[in-house]
């Protein structure tokens, strides 16, 4: 089954967690990914709406992981250009399937997210 894998421009470490979020607060870190994925102190429930979605209506599950705890295979592929969206076909292979630009142009609306990920996997 095909996997979507989001990689997020922050580290899963408790001090990686509050540097970005402190510095996303100062104006001095930012993640476009994080941005549509979650709000202030939580996941958005809207986020996980369109998660539901990407399941139920593609058959497709959508899975986040940071900098620090990404899969080799997708550690290669993004070349350390974070955020990303990464595809895992059916036979393991991975390619980009959104750049940073890409996922910052959804101006942190998972509903946009969401219909720019079906554009690019219709293509």
């Amino acid at each position: 089954m095909p996997q979507l894998i989001g990689v997020y421009d922050a580290d899963a470490t408790l001090w990686g967690e509050m540097s970005y979020w402190v510095g996303a607060r100062l104006g001095v870190r930012h993640c476009s990914l994080c941005d549509i994925t979650h709000s202030l102190f939580r996941e958005k429930s809207k986020w996980r709406g369109c998660q539901t979605k990407l399941d139920s209506e593609l058959g497709i599950k959508f899975e986040t992981f940071h900098r620090n705890d990404q899969p080799e295979d997708v550690r290669r592929c993004v070349n350390g250009k974070y955020p990303a969206v990464v595809l895992r076909d059916s036979s393991g292979e991975v390619t980009l399937l959104m750049s940073a630009s890409e996922i910052a142009a959804c101006d942190k609306s998972p509903e946009k997210f969401f219909s720019e990920i079906t554009r690019h996997l219709a293509l």
